[in-house]
């Protein structure tokens, strides 16, 4: 069965020991430098907008062009954080297509167009998200410096960032007024229910209730959750999920689309419509296959002439094969990258880990195809019966296979595989006639992340601690907050 894709690539490349919470680092030399800090602080600046305004530190007032300055900058990494992700993933995806080299004479004109056509698509939507993210970046300190001038910086201290967040979260319709994002939304509400989660531990009034989000194998019972409607809509409603994500799924899954509809049809007590479409795509690899109009269990459709055991253990050789492509360029390629220089002083090191870490991760991603067609077949065999409860117990604890994982990465791992199931299950609702669509809101989807980046921005100005330290470097980054004067900027 499918696997869930990779994780984003900001988290995948970088060698850290965390384990997806707060960096908390600290020893007799930093009680030191705080108690320094203490003593060393100036006095408070009057009640105007700082470059330190954002967190509400003491910090040095900004000039008017200081602050346009402030501005500019903030939008222009912005843009170049957008346009740098999407192209790049832009241009993997054009150089994979100019790279089909089995097509006819006729197909190649076809493909040489349509190659054109993908690289003006894929300019397009680098320039979208350049300018999505550089507009946020910039809404989002203009709004800061704005309300911190008229208000005072250290009044509105506490909900500024909260506000500022909001009021930029609709700049994701610069990526298109009629593009749905709503898995990118919802990926970004569980980041930031993860950061208000934190900050609820830390609470003395919530403690008690957040307490049960500190269970050290969660990421993984959120994976095997995620996994059950993922794989279940895979087999059951591939239109629930989108089209691109869709394509991932039944490239990784491997098996051809009349398999998946047979098993479809006898999970869902239908009549086979497709058994000598199946038998034709066996016979074509080589495999004379007769299968019963009467079956009640899928096995000899899924796997053919295989025993279920045999046939886990070839399609976990197959299944990591197809996963080292996906993974090499995840690791490898920001390794060069981030670690250019550390190359020339250890290059052995670096690129051993990234070999490492391709080799970690194809394995996990091998792992859960093979683990979720023979956790289904198993149980099939025990009940003598398909059917749609047994599809979803039967891909639940194919999420077991993010323990291969480093720890610090299964929780970005799950969280993308959440965002994903959760759009399906209400695409699904909402297909039944469960769900009434809304006619006055049409962009929910704009609305959920706006909520999303509110939260996150105010746990950045308020609860830094909550974040991990490479993220908290990236944001601070782009926003321009520097710490307060007496620490020494993060390295």
């Amino acid at each position: 069965m499918p696997p869930p894709p990779p994780p984003p690539p900001g988290d995948v490349a970088v060698p850290d020991g965390g384990d997806g919470g707060p960096d908390r680092r600290g020893g007799p030399e930093d009680e030191q430098n705080r108690s320094h800090c203490a003593d060393a602080r100036p006095p408070p600046p009057p009640p105007s907008s700082s470059y330190g305004g954002l967190l509400g530190l003491d910090s040095v007032p900004l000039t008017d062009a200081e602050k346009v300055r402030r501005i500019v900058t903030a939008s222009a990494k912005g843009f170049s954080i957008g346009a740098g992700l999407k192209g790049g993933l832009a241009l993997f995806s054009v150089l994979v297509r100019l790279r089909r080299r089995r097509l006819s004479a006729s197909m190649r004109k076809a493909e040489l167009f349509s190659n054109r056509e993908a690289i003006v698509i894929a300019l397009k939507e680098t320039l979208r998200y350049g300018l999505f993210l550089g507009t946020f970046a910039g809404t989002f300190v203009s709004v800061d410096e704005i309300v911190a001038a008229l208000g005072g910086h250290r009044r509105t201290g506490k909900w500024r960032a909260l506000l500022a967040g909001a009021i930029a979260g609709p700049s994701m319709l610069l990526t298109g007024l009629n593009t749905q994002h709503t898995s990118l939304a919802i990926y970004i509400l569980m980041r930031a229910a993860v950061l208000a989660s934190r900050c609820g531990i830390k609470s003395k009034r919530f403690g008690k209730i957040c307490r049960p989000l500190t269970w050290k194998h969660g990421d993984i019972f959120l994976m095997c959750l995620s996994s059950s409607q993922i794989l279940s809509a895979y087999i059951l409603k591939q239109e629930s999920l989108p089209p691109s994500y869709k394509s991932f799924l039944n490239k990784h899954g491997g098996k051809d689309v009349t398999i998946l509809q047979g098993v479809k049809e006898i999970a869902s007590g239908l009549p086979f419509t497709n058994l000598q479409a199946i038998e034709k795509y066996y016979k074509s690899t080589g495999v004379d296959v007769k299968l019963d109009p009467e079956m009640k269990i899928p096995c000899s459709m899924v796997h053919g002439n295989q025993s279920c055991s045999a046939h886990a253990i070839s399609f976990l050789i197959e299944a990591y094969k197809r996963a080292l492509p996906v993974y090499l360029p995840v690791y490898l390629v920001p390794a060069l990258i981030v670690h250019r220089k550390g190359l020339l002083k250890r290059p052995y090191t670096i690129l051993g880990k990234g070999l490492f870490g391709t080799a970690r991760s194809s394995l996990f991603l091998s792992v859960y195809c093979a683990s979720a067609w023979m956790w289904t077949c198993i149980l099939f065999r025990i009940f003598k019966r398909c059917n749609v409860p047994m599809v979803a117990m039967g891909t639940f604890p194919t999420g077991l296979a993010l323990a291969i994982e480093k720890k610090s990465r299964r929780i970005e791992i799950s969280l993308y595989c959440l965002a994903r199931a959760i759009e399906s299950f209400f695409t699904c609702l909402a297909d039944v006639g469960y769900l009434p669509k809304s006619r006055r809101l049409t962009r929910v989807d704009v609305v959920v992340f706006s909520i999303s980046t509110a939260i996150i921005m105010h746990c950045y100005a308020q609860e830094r601690e909550v974040f991990r330290s490479k993220y908290l470097n990236v944001l601070d980054w782009v926003f321009g907050v520097p710490p307060p004067p007496c620490e020494t900027p993060r390295s």
